[in-house]
């Protein structure tokens, strides 16, 4: 890999799963976990088992929850001198129950967890200065000062010369939230590389066709832009052309994460100069190994992981 460093800002949480399918946890259910996760979490965590240097700015509790995330980060080579443990916080969590139709349900906190007050000091502002990519999660946008302190790195890592990777993650509902238009606006603005899914295409464009909205893109300033599609495969588009590829045929047991590795994948190979179809092809893999593991995290690959994945389904 090329001399660069990866940082990441955003919450860093526990998820807890129901094992039975259902509308919500209003009757008791079994529950599984608890398990690393955060989208910017998983996200980090998938380049540093890449071997990429990467980091990631947040906060946790002094408690087994976030122990759970330090260790696992830690272990797969990510630098957590940016994560604040808060000795009276409590880690942010998420209980998740998965619906018959394959859709989730959500318990969060997160705004009013050790997380929801991320703020840049002592070590968090130093590992800022040691980075020159920076990764924005839209949906870790989610309190003032973690909109502050992403903004803040952003400009930094951009003005010293670096890049910026931008997936939105988020709901089209989440856009008049106070503040969060004007944010994004300014995050896009600096983004080299940006990584939407499906719909996400078109929050930030009016066009009523994807080329066209990829062609509006492109002419902000924006580099390159990767569509995620699912199990569908993705497609990468520069002022150059286009390039699409199929997703992996894999057994699908937990979808969380899915993106979170996919894109930690493509930004790990477009940092070191792998050629588009080539990251777009490693990106697909780590989507796909990612849902077989119950567990957002928990399917996070290694490159020869990787490798064993493509060997197989071109054989």
């Amino acid at each position: 890999m090329r001399q660069s460093k990866v940082l990441t800002i955003g919450e860093v949480l526990v998820e807890i799963v129901a094992t039975e399918r259902g509308d919500g946890f209003r009757e008791p259910v079994k529950l599984i976990g608890p398990f690393p996760s955060g989208a910017p979490a998983i996200f980090i965590d998938q380049v540093g088992k890449l071997g990429q240097a990467s980091a990631i700015i947040s906060r946790v509790g002094d408690d087994d929850f976030g122990h759970v995330n330090l260790d696992r980060l830690t272990r797969d080579g990510v630098d957590v001198s940016g994560i604040e443990v808060d000795p009276l916080g409590t880690t942010g969590s998420a209980f998740v129950r998965y619906r018959e139709d394959g859709g989730r349900n959500f318990v969060f906190n997160i705004r009013h967890s050790a997380c929801g007050s991320i703020e840049l000091k002592g070590p968090a502002t130093a590992l800022i200065e040691t980075c020159t990519h920076m990764h924005v999660m839209g949906s870790s946008l989610y309190a003032p000062s973690v909109v502050e302190a992403v903004l803040t790195a952003t400009r930094t890592i951009k003005a010293k010369g670096g890049t910026v990777s931008f997936d939105p993650n988020l709901r089209a509902e989440i856009l008049n939230s106070p503040g969060m238009r004007e944010a994004l606006a300014i995050v896009l603005a600096e983004t080299d590389l940006f990584l939407p899914s499906g719909e996400e295409l078109f929050l930030f464009s009016p066009a009523d066709s994807e080329k066209k909205a990829i062609a509006n893109l492109l002419k902000s300033g924006i580099k390159a832009v990767v569509l995620k599609r699912g199990a569908a495969g993705a497609s990468y588009f520069d002022a150059t052309g286009e390039i699409s590829l199929p997703g992996f045929q894999v057994t699908e047991v937990d979808p969380t994460g899915a993106g979170d590795c996919f894109g930690a994948t493509f930004v790990t190979f477009w940092l070191a100069g792998a050629d588009p179809e080539m990251a777009l092809r490693y990106a697909n893999a780590a989507g796909a190994k990612a849902v077989t593991r119950s567990g957002p995290m928990e399917g996070a690959s290694t490159r020869a992981e990787l490798d064993a994945l493509i060997a197989e389904q071109r054989s």
